[in-house]
């Protein structure tokens, strides 16, 4: 497997902006989608958003309106995007990669899921 590598995560203020990405090689060649899950220390992982590999995205209610993503085919890159953060941010933020294919994929078990962890302190 390969490890994705996610990147992005700090200590920011409430308010501020921020952008996590999720990067890894082939991710655009293998057509991969991209799931996000937001973990709070203490709780099980939160599905938040994903990227579907023909490019339609979703999101949890939750973070609708907040929360954006893209991705970069050529850096086979990913990216959360999360606008005006806020305590609730605060949480381990891990990205894994997924395919649409009845029998999987490299996209599937290819590729090992990583995290970055947000922390908003005032």
């Amino acid at each position: 497997q390969v490890q994705l590598v996610a990147a992005g995560g700090g200590v920011v203020q409430p308010g501020e902006s921020l952008r996590l990405s999720c990067t890894a090689p082939r991710l655009t060649y293998h057509g991969c989608g991209m799931h996000w899950y937001r973990q709070v220390a203490g709780n099980r992982p939160d599905w938040v958003s994903s990227m579907k590999p023909d490019g339609t995205t979703a999101y949890a209610d939750s973070v609708k309106g907040r929360y954006n993503v893209s991705k970069d085919p050529m850096k086979d890159t990913f990216y959360l995007q999360i606008l005006s953060v806020d305590p609730g941010d605060t949480a381990m933020f891990s990205c894994k990669t997924y395919s649409l294919l009845e029998h999987g994929s490299a996209c599937d078990f290819g590729y090992r899921e990583q995290g970055t962890q947000v922390t908003v302190f005032s």
